[in-house]
């Protein structure tokens, strides 16, 4: 969902970081979509080298993705073919995060892996030998040593799904048939579901991403065995284990991307978003239940990870009460838990219900506990806007989920009925409200009642708008403090030195926490 204002941010996001002349570009198109070199030249009335280097900078550093669309021809068999390049909105955003997926790889795995993914995010793309040259210049050992321990680093961010294979750099789109598109539309109303469309970027995502069996795969020489010690690969033996992997490895060779010093690798954004989302939930049912809960639903969480197919899923997979007994009694906090306390955890994670109970089998209700934080976060901001009546009242229409008329609002909410109608106005008037007048004749007059409700997707939209518009302010007033403070370096004035760095650190963490807010909007 990108909003005027997330538009704004991520064109602000990339004249930071990479100037005014790639910005144009990537603003031209995140507001028209995709668009060929040419169009791009002609709407940005730059030259045709400028618009091929902006492009190339922005395919780089993951913003941008170039895809071929064929489209049919009606007289003939013949089928025409255009590159076209498409603005990856999120991964755009996601340039705010970098030190929040710092910080999970240096909780997770070792110094090695941060500055190999800290490589990577400030790079955007490289490849295995590039990562080992930068890793040659700050150490004294040998070629093979900083090899290995380049591809020991690789291999533990690959398990950990921190780090990926880079996406095809130009993937071929079809446009569906007639009778594709008529099968579809039969098959939706016989099930009598609306889907939501999917979107031209998620479709050039899906084409461009690797398969599943090559996008964390490293191949190398020599692999780490179980003991530590190294095996060499024998293409003649294959065990039952390794036949997808060498299958897969078997299809990337006839593509002529074998070649692991040719293969570009990049930071994995999805598995950290994840991350963040295990995180947010927690932090959520945290502040409702106690530990012993938090600690269940951590348990659950870690042993469903790897079955999540994408980062907004609604629900876990079922597990089974023994199961989450044994994933519980893996962590240190989990060990003093008892079976009995596992299951009386799991009775009060189903009210509000955090967790779905079918047939003594558990699943995460991740959209639940999503949804709640989202409730809570839009009623903290208008109690801290328009003050408590006007809380009690948003909070009312937000929970019931259907309209309300205005005298029934404030006899819930003992508001006086003079002052309802212009709290409930003034809440319409800045879209957090929806109205609507009903008109019923009676035997004397014809009588007018306005009725009110909480539309949640619209609202969602305003909120994050909103919460954009923010973000975009205090990126604007980091940036200023942070020229002040360049300015005053040669002044000898300590104390108003000292005050401008902390305005740009407490503006620093403002942002980080007004990011959390926006992810669980946007992201999550």
């Amino acid at each position: 969902m990108a909003t005027q204002y997330g538009i704004k941010c991520a064109v602000n996001l990339i004249t930071a970081h990479f100037g005014d002349l790639v910005a144009k570009v990537c603003e031209c198109l995140l507001r028209k979509g995709p668009l060929t070199l040419q169009a791009t030249v002609r709407f940005t009335e730059l030259t045709s080298s400028q618009v091929k280097n902006c492009l190339l900078v922005l395919i780089q550093h993951n913003c941008v993705q170039a895809f071929t669309l064929e489209q049919s021809v009606e007289h003939g068999d013949a089928a025409k073919a255009n590159t076209q390049y498409i603005a990856l909105f999120d991964n755009i955003i996601h340039r705010w995060r970098f030190s929040k997926f710092l910080n999970i790889v240096s909780q997770n795995l070792d110094k090695q892996c941060v500055d190999l993914l800290e490589a990577l995010l400030q790079h955007g793309r490289l490849t295995l030998k590039q990562m080992s040259d930068r890793a040659k210049s700050g150490q004294n050992e040998g070629d093979d040593v900083i090899l290995d321990a380049v591809q020991e680093a690789i291999i533990k961010l690959l398990n950990a799904h921190f780090i990926e294979r880079c996406p095809a750099s130009e993937p071929v789109l079809t446009n569906p048939t007639k009778q594709e598109l008529a099968a579809r539309k039969r098959a939706a109303k016989s099930a009598k579901i609306v889907q939501e469309q999917e979107t031209l970027e998620q479709r050039v995502v899906e084409a461009a991403a690797p398969s599943e069996a090559l996008r964390f795969l490293l191949v190398t020489q020599t692999e780490l065995a179980a003991d530590g010690g190294k095996d060499e690969i024998d293409s003649s033996i294959v065990t039952p284990g390794e036949k997808r992997k060498r299958d897969a490895l078997e299809s990337e060779t006839e593509y002529g991307a074998a070649d692991e010093q040719v293969v570009l690798w990049r930071a994995n954004f999805e598995e950290f978003i994840r991350h963040l989302r295990h995180k947010a939930c927690i932090e959520n049912v945290k502040t409702r239940l106690d530990d012993g809960a938090v600690t269940v639903l951590k348990a659950m969480m870690e042993a469903t990870r790897s079955t999540e197919k994408k980062v907004k899923t609604e629900n876990s997979v079922p597990l089974s009460l023994s199961s989450i007994y044994e994933e519980v009694i893996k962590s240190e906090e989990g060990r003093n838990i008892t079976f009995d306390r596992v299951r009386a955890s799991l009775i009060q994670l189903s009210c509000p219900p955090f967790v779905k109970a079918d047939n003594e089998s558990y699943s995460i209700d991740f959209k639940k506990i999503i949804e709640l934080a989202q409730n809570e976060e839009a009623e903290s901001i208008v109690l801290k806007r328009y003050g408590k009546d006007a809380y009690r009242m948003f909070r009312l229409l937000s929970n019931s989920g259907h309209l309300l008329e205005t005298d029934k609002i404030a006899d819930a909410t003992f508001v006086e009925k003079k002052e309802t109608p212009k709290i409930l106005y003034k809440l319409w008037k800045d879209d957090y409200l929806q109205m609507e007048k009903l008109q019923v004749t009676g035997a004397k007059r014809l009588q007018q009642f306005l009725l009110w409700k909480v539309n949640k997707n619209i609202l969602r939209e305003h909120v994050l708008d909103e919460m954009f518009h923010a973000a975009l302010n205090l990126s604007q007033r980091v940036a200023f403090e942070s020229e002040q403070e360049k300015e005053m370096l040669n002044i000898p004035k300590d104390k108003l030195r000292d005050r401008l760095r902390k305005v740009a650190l407490l503006l620093g963490s403002s942002q980080m926490k007004l990011d959390d807010a926006i992810m669980l909007f946007h992201d999550f």
